[in-house]
């Protein structure tokens, strides 16, 4: 089967899958009563994110890890601040975003047999982004990180400095 008639079967049963949703929520309005949108709406975007990394592995289209976990990481940080309340974390939350792309490096090489490489890109990417979440959350969370972050930032960069040879692309 070719890669454009996969892709077409997966969004097709998409297609399908929410519009059978939509008509059981209208044949039977207490159905879906549990799911409350107002406060759980970033499960959406969480959902878009298991959606792309469902359609790379079914179409054979590793990276699209990549803008999966992106996107995913970001809802799960939306998830995390609307139960919170805490919309100010912006400010430095937001430094994470590297380390979704890194994470997504890592799972899209592991799927495409390009362990090494993927692993040497992605965790300079995860790191980038715990040193930026650690000076900003440091200057801008109210100083809650800086105790517990830095260390496990050296320990992050000691391992990367010990075992980057392992990992490096020949």
């Amino acid at each position: 089967m070719e890669h454009g008639q996969r892709s077409n079967i997966v969004v097709g049963l998409f297609i399908i899958l929410v519009g059978t949703g939509l008509l059981v929520a209208q044949i039977f309005p207490d159905s879906l009563a549990f799911i409350n949108l107002k406060e759980h709406w970033p499960l959406l975007v969480i959902g878009a994110g298991v959606f792309l990394l469902l359609m790379g592995l079914l179409t054979s289209t590793p990276d699209l890890a990549i803008p999966a976990l992106n996107v995913g990481g970001i809802g799960g940080i939306l998830y995390w601040q609307n139960i919170t309340g805490n919309w100010e974390s912006w400010a430095y939350i937001w430094t994470l975003i590297p380390g979704f792309v890194g994470l997504g490096v890592i799972i899209s090489g592991l799927l495409a047999g390009q362990t090494r490489k993927a692993l040497h890109d992605g965790s300079r990417a995860i790191l980038v982004s715990m040193i930026l979440f650690a000076i900003f959350g440091s200057l801008l969370g109210g100083g809650q990180f800086s105790g517990l972050l830095w260390p496990a930032i050296l320990i992050g960069a000691g391992l990367m400095i010990l075992l980057g040879p392992l990992f490096r692309p020949r």
